[in-house]
């Protein structure tokens, strides 16, 4: 099954540039919810505020979360995220619910993975995919978090290993049809979830595709642990991904010198999903649909990109132009290069 769903996406991406899903935390915020919400019923008595963890509401508002996913498959996505973005137990210590993080993934998988039957049964032509997410954790592993102390870590390797584990079985049993490995901005971290990611695949003697997505996090144009766009796919090409991207940080206006230096030299698809601009002072994003997807339309034109969405501040009318400024613009062709040795650190090095 996992291999027949990497044929079908590669199929068709062979035909047209497909489309992910937008934001989600920007459609949580329209609800307004307070912590009375956040809680449910399950966690009425929880001893610390829950408010904020959007991840919980897997459990505590299923029907808002399956709601958000059926408002971006209306507007034409092909794949869907799981609301899991900081669901391992590393990012979920914050509320003290570690121990509810396998239920988190298994149940957001679960809602997305029924989201998507409905519309596939709707649609049998167009399927559409549940893209189990796996976040970069809120610890990095390769920088310290104290300026006076360089060697310092908050967060070893194995134990990214194990949250990421523990996430990627759940989000499996959930009914994920790939995993995506998102918003990385270590790629030590990547590399914990990479292992993890496989080792589950190992125990299951069973694959699926993974799709992989860094953050460039400023004009810098390189990731928060230094690398550039094109040392960080030749750090993440030989695990095979479906496809290697870039998400968050910037709008389309910024981000697209590096989305097209990673379309130069990527031998899979290429995803971007940029957000909505870059936040006004009240942490909003500006950035309206039609210029979003104007910025989307040049590289499709360009043949930068095989598939497409929305980050920060997009929504379900962002996807709808995406779909529709795309619609009919042949996708990037996957480039094949003689075999050479291509190594990283925070540049590339091609011989």
């Amino acid at each position: 099954m996992a291999n027949n769903t990497q044929k079908n996406i590669l199929r068709a991406a062979e035909k047209r540039i497909l489309v992910l899903d937008g934001a989600m935390g920007t459609m949580i915020q329209e609800h307004k919810l307070e912590e009375q919400a956040y809680r449910g019923d399950a966690f009425a008595n929880w001893h610390c505020d829950v408010k904020g963890n959007n991840d919980l509401l897997a459990l505590t508002q299923p029907e808002i979360i399956y709601n958000i996913h059926c408002a971006y498959l209306e507007a034409g996505a092909d794949i869907i995220e799981t609301n899991t973005f900081n669901a391992t137990t590393i990012a979920m210590a914050d509320y003290d619910m570690e121990a509810q993080s396998k239920d988190i993934n298994l149940a957001a998988a679960k809602l997305a993975r029924k989201a998507c039957d409905a519309y596939t049964a709707k649609t049998p032509d167009k399927p559409r995919y549940v893209a189990g997410v796996l976040g970069p954790t809120n610890r990095t592993a390769s920088i310290s978090p104290d300026v006076n102390d360089p060697g310092k870590r908050n967060v070893t390797f194995d134990e990214l290993v194990v949250a990421y584990v523990e996430s990627t079985e759940a989000l499996l049993d959930g009914g994920a049809d790939l995993i995506l490995i998102e918003t990385i901005f270590d790629t030590l971290n990547a590399k914990a979830a990479i292992f993890a990611v496989e080792t589950v695949f190992d125990k299951r003697h069973a694959r699926v595709p993974v799709m992989i997505s860094g953050t460039i996090t400023d004009a810098s144009g390189r990731t928060l642990s230094g690398q550039t766009a094109e040392a960080f796919y030749y750090s993440m090409r030989h695990v095979t991904p479906v496809s290697i991207g870039l998400n968050c940080a910037l709008g389309p206006d910024l981000l697209r010198q590096y989305v097209e230096e990673i379309s130069n030299v990527a031998e899979c698809l290429v995803s971007a999903h940029p957000n909505a601009g870059l936040p006004n002072e009240f942490g909003e994003y500006d950035m309206e649909a039609e210029e979003m997807a104007a910025h989307i339309k040049e590289w499709a034109e360009s043949g930068l990109v095989n598939i497409v969405g929305g980050c920060c501040g997009s929504t379900p009318e962002h996807i709808r132009a995406m779909v529709d400024a795309v619609a009919g613009i042949s996708p990037r062709k996957i480039p094949h290069f003689e075999p050479r040795m291509r190594l990283s650190g925070l540049e590339p090095f091609v011989h």
